[in-house]
């Protein structure tokens, strides 16, 4: 039996990247959480949790806090993350979130349904129109249609995603595990000033001509006084939240059409389904979750599962690996839209649960029902290609068929 640290070798190498579930197997077998041996290389790491119950327990405590990066004050990237609600702690964590959750209301989720429906038809059209030939299933569908809704949401001018993309990808290249050279860094230095300037612009015309968007909602709330937030946290929380709230959406969508199309009574059920439907995304989200790692430091000296934890010490907790936690999801490599039990751990769980959960999952609800009901006989073209990220694992591109439309 491999041990932790030939496992975590063979996690970070490319083979691993490309499929890392039988590295958490490997994991699995070796017990809920793992103590990794004090060595300089592993820093302020001092355990692997897999464990799906120890893994919620610790995101559900907020005494377990998320250990700022040394130096964070002097990169203009991790100052936009640590004055950000996703990486914050109380009480901060608490009074950004608090502005933001009344954002995300059942009226607000409602309204969004026909923006949903509307993208993605003209998507699903554009589609149509290049035939039935190869077309990119990421580019043409699973990118655009979260992008293009947060924007509608957010505010952001459609006609400014190209050049918004192109920032996302340098700050999500930061985030791997991998990723932290100083060429990426420097990359998403860049990248975050630059957002920053485009979301000061952008607030200072909705003060001029606001709308009904949710930045004109937040600067008015702002201006009034009526919120604890700054504009400098307002900024960064901006950022984050766009980001967070698509691009875990794109790798639902573009994880879970083979998963679909490996199945076909399922993927021809979808449609006039919704329990099905329902069921199909939250298994896309626990199989393929799109986020696999998250991190927490022990407030104090402590003990979880046998395996002690010096306060300050992080646990690496792997949230993908928790998903398939044999203990509590039985059978848990295979897909299976109608499972019970307990859901899974893709958005986070406790306080730092992430906000955009509702929506991606309503646009999973509406656009994949909608995409198999057009084009059934809808195939794979080709191997997909993975992001090749650790912390935002995912497909980049996956060429498809669409095999002509439905016939009336």
């Amino acid at each position: 039996m491999a041990d932790v640290e030939q496992l975590l070798t063979r996690l970070y190498s490319d083979e691993g990247r490309q499929d890392p579930y039988p590295c958490y197997a490997g994991l699995h077998a070796l017990g809920p959480i793992t103590a990794l041996p004090p060595r300089p290389e592993h820093r302020a790491i001092a355990a692997v949790a897999v464990g799906y119950d120890l893994v919620g327990a610790v995101l559900r405590d907020p005494e377990w806090y998320k250990q700022p990066p040394p130096g964070w004050e002097e990169q203009e990237i991790l100052r936009t993350f640590q004055t950000s609600m996703m990486f914050v702690n109380p009480p901060d964590h608490g009074r950004m979130r608090h502005v933001f959750a009344g954002t995300f209301t059942p009226r607000r989720l409602g309204a969004l349904e026909p923006v949903i429906l509307r993208v993605a038809d003209e998507l699903l059209d554009a589609m149509a129109d290049a035939g039935g030939g190869g077309v990119d299933f990421v580019a043409d569908f699973a990118y655009p249609l979260p992008a293009r809704v947060m924007a509608e949401f957010i505010g952001i001018p459609e006609a400014d995603l190209p050049w918004y993309r192109e920032r996302v990808d340098r700050i999500d290249e930061f985030l791997d595990v991998a990723g932290k050279t100083p060429q990426r860094l420097a990359a998403a230095n860049t990248a975050g000033a630059e957002l920053r300037a485009f979301y000061a612009d952008l607030l200072a015309h909705r003060r001029r001509n606001p709308g009904a968007d949710l930045i004109s909602g937040l600067v008015e709330a702002v201006d009034a006084g009526g919120v604890e937030l700054t504009e400098d946290e307002l900024i960064s929380n901006l950022i984050v939240l766009f980001n967070a709230s698509f691009v875990t959406t794109v790798y639902m969508l573009s994880n879970g059409l083979p998963l679909l199309l490996a199945h076909p009574e399922v993927a021809a059920a979808l449609p006039g389904d919704p329990e099905l439907t329902a069921g199909a995304v939250d298994e896309i989200l626990r199989l393929e979750a799109p986020v696999h790692f998250l991190a927490r430091a022990a407030p104090r000296d402590a003990v979880l599962g046998g395996v002690p934890v010096p306060r300050d010490q992080n646990v690496l907790l792997i949230i993908a690996a928790a998903n398939r936690d044999p203990a509590r999801f039985p059978d848990p490599d295979r897909f299976d839209p109608r499972r019970s039990g307990p859901p899974s751990l893709a958005f986070g769980i406790g306080p730092h649960y992430c906000l955009g959960a509702a929506v991606s999952r309503l646009e999973g609800r509406l656009a994949l029902p909608r995409l198999l009901s057009r084009f059934p006989r809808l195939r794979i073209e080709g191997r997909p290609a993975y992001s090749g990220s650790l912390f935002l694992r995912g497909i980049d591109k996956l060429l498809v068929s669409t095999g002509g439309e439905e016939s009336p």
